[in-house]
């Protein structure tokens, strides 16, 4: 049998505590990976694009799952799955965004197996970089997405520094429209991240596409109680209905004031190395009803400043109708 047809041989840890953990990827830093639901991590080692000398399982240590009411909002286990968030009652009450993100994730079972870290976590789904090419993400000196011949439909429209390709998740639009704050922790304490600074482009970070150390374990996001209950829109457009990651996707949160909006979160995905947030189109749109007209005016300010590929021009009128559609209120 060829070397090729058989698995690597990769060290397998199972911590049951996070102080286990964190302590096995501070001693393995920069050689194992971090399991959750592994949906990410199988595809790699499946395609054998990339593999790792261990693994670090994180299936067992329960202080990572469940979600639970704390003060000030609610807490969401890392390793808590997709299914679980969209049915659970506290987020079907007050953060419903997030409910319907997590409910066009991939497909059924995936999301009984996936976890919220682990889509938050995703590497990118660039096929250039997932066959194993040597792209810049992959420590070469080439975006073959970004050259002449590149296949670009995919990719972003705005941030690109060398790579071109979007962040995959679609929870993490979601959790940036709710200002939710990452925890994690490592041998050294623990740290909050704001979601909007816990993914980085490739501008910051060409290899990682989150703010994570490679010694740290995300072990909760946090929700605000300040967006709880307010009015929400999350709306991702695919080429499939199941199993596909979304072209453009809005996540939109509304703070009301009687008829008038009050503050706003819009939030893009798939137009960006990151989640987009589109804060000339908030500015614009506090003190106005929620309506097909505030829409219609403030569509256009969010494909500023977009830079088109060659296949994705696309994306930029589809942004546009979409926070139409966010903004009009219930049809």
């Amino acid at each position: 049998m060829a070397a090729y047809d058989v698995m690597p041989d990769i060290e397998l840890y199972q911590p049951a505590t996070v102080e286990d953990a964190t302590e096995l990827a501070a001693r393995l830093e920069g050689t194992a990976w971090l399991l959750a639901g592994g949906q990410d991590t199988y595809g790699w080692l499946k395609d054998r694009a990339k593999t790792a000398s261990a693994m670090i399982d994180l299936k067992g240590i329960d202080a990572l799952k469940g979600i639970r009411e704390i003060p000030g909002g609610v807490e969401i286990g890392a390793l808590t799955t997709l299914t679980e968030i969209t049915q659970h009652p506290l987020i079907d009450e007050r953060y419903p965004l997030l409910r319907e993100a997590a409910a066009v994730v991939a497909s059924p079972q995936i999301r009984n197996m996936g976890t919220l870290g682990g889509n938050l976590c995703q590497d990118t789904r660039c096929w250039y970089y997932r066959r194993g090419l040597s792209c810049y993400r992959a420590g070469g000196n080439i975006c073959y997405a970004d050259s002449p011949a590149g296949m670009n439909r995919e990719h972003a429209l705005f941030g690109a520094s060398r790579c071109v390709a979007v962040s995959p998740s679609d929870t993490a639009t979601a959790l940036c429209a709710l200002d939710a704050t990452m925890i994690a922790t490592s041998r050294r304490g623990s740290r909050e991240i704001p979601a909007g600074d816990f993914f980085v482009g490739p501008d910051v970070d060409i290899i990682n596409m989150t703010a994570l150390a490679a010694d740290e374990v995300l072990v909760s996001v946090r929700l605000p109680d300040g967006w709880a209950s307010a009015e929400f829109h999350f709306e991702k457009v695919a080429d499939r209905n199941v199993w596909d990651f979304a072209l453009v996707s809005i996540a939109a949160a509304l703070r009301m004031r009687g008829e008038r909006i009050e503050s706003a979160r819009l939030v893009c995905g798939g137009v960006a190395c990151v989640p987009y947030r589109l804060p000339a189109v908030e500015r614009a749109v506090v003190g106005k009803p929620r309506s097909e007209s505030t829409g219609q005016q403030a569509a256009h300010l969010a494909s500023r400043g977009a830079a088109p590929l060659n296949h994705n021009q696309f994306k930029a009128p589809l942004m546009e109708n979409l926070v139409r559609r966010a903004l009009r209120g219930r049809a």
